[in-house]
């Protein structure tokens, strides 16, 4: 009997709607719980506390705690067969790697901005966020309680992710890129990663479950940029009776075309940013600048992320001669490369 797996996570979540999608594509049975289940010592606390959170058991009687979509996706990638969400082509499989990233690390910021810098988003946040926390049950003085504390908290973060008044229209000028990027690839392929999808795909329909789909000035401008993206999140968040096979990835070829104008939005923003803050966390610096656009950027540093930047050229380093020249090959000319030379 396959064994289910047992999660603690939030429809608010981008990651965690990012874990549901993925183990209903790979018919991985689930019990997701929506109230923390470590405050009244059922299941342990992780070291940090994200969503969602994975209780594997630890052989022992008891579990343990694991976060962090990325590594979890590879680890069941390895525990289940069929119906793989990362391509059997390794130079493909590192493109998906580097979009999944971008997703994660990029287009989440998006997320946070749109809906904690604009007052109809940070009302509708504050009214559902804690009843989807706390439970739909309780009173409305307690939700609106929590909605307030919550809200204060997230919108004191935002320089945290660079969101400010300077780099806001950076921010929502490439999420509209992004928008018409997608588009145009998905007029072609039903995927990101050809006609099934990779990790990537729903690294992206995560984010976009937010954006597109409940904040109110996002989703005003993926309807206005692309129905076809707003009908897309609502596709890939149940794929369970997609039929896939191995021809069904993208060559090569058709990703080094199709993907172009995606991948040089990596190049112009998210590369600068991701390499300034690698720097920063390095040197042990208060603060993360560069320019993107042309504007200045300025954030806190981000031990996370200069990991990713690390991780990204493992992935690269990790391929044959052979298959990392391929892989370079798509990205040639978008300006990513940089990323992923070590400096």
């Amino acid at each position: 009997m396959t064994q289910v797996q047992k999660l603690y996570g939030s429809p608010g979540s981008p990651y965690t709607r990012k874990m549901l999608a993925y183990m209903r594509y790979r018919h991985i049975p689930y019990q997701v719980m929506y109230q923390d289940p470590s405050v009244k010592g059922d299941m342990p606390a992780p070291k940090v506390r994200l969503l969602p959170t994975f209780y594997f058991e630890d052989g022992k009687g008891g579990y343990d705690a694991v976060t962090d979509s990325t590594p979890l996706i590879r680890r069941f990638e390895g525990e289940y067969e069929g119906r793989a969400a990362v391509p059997s082509d390794p130079a493909i499989a590192f493109l998906d790697y580097v979009l999944e990233d971008f997703g994660d690390e990029w287009l989440t910021k998006a997320m946070f901005h749109y809906r904690w810098a604009f007052a109809a988003d940070i009302d509708k946040a504050k009214a559902v966020l804690p009843r989807w926390g706390g439970g739909v049950s309780i009173s409305t003085e307690q939700a609106d309680q929590l909605g307030e504390i919550f809200g204060e908290r997230q919108i004191s973060r935002l320089w945290v992710v660079g969101s400010n008044d300077v780099t806001g229209p950076v921010i929502e000028e490439s999420y509209s890129r992004i928008l018409k990027a997608m588009d145009d690839h998905l007029g072609r392929f039903p995927y990101l990663m050809g006609h099934r999808p990779g990790a990537s795909d729903f690294a992206f329909y995560a984010q976009l479950t937010q954006l597109a789909l409940f904040d109110p000035t996002s989703m005003a401008a993926t309807l206005k940029e692309s129905p076809r993206v707003f009908a897309w999140v609502h596709v890939i968040d149940d794929l369970s009776g997609l039929e896939v096979t191995e021809d069904d990835w993208i060559s090569r070829e058709d990703a080094a075309t199709s993907l172009a104008p995606l991948l040089e939005e990596l190049g112009r923003t998210y590369v600068p940013v991701m390499l300034a803050n690698a720097a920063a966390v390095t040197a042990g610096a208060e603060k993360v600048e560069c320019e993107v656009e042309d504007k200045p950027w300025v954030q806190k540093p981000f031990p996370y992320q200069a990991k990713c930047v690390g991780w990204v050229r493992d992935e690269l380093n990790a391929l044959s001669d052979d298959d990392r020249a391929a892989a370079l090959k798509i990205f040639q000319g978008s300006g990513c490369v940089p990323l992923f030379k070590a400096v």
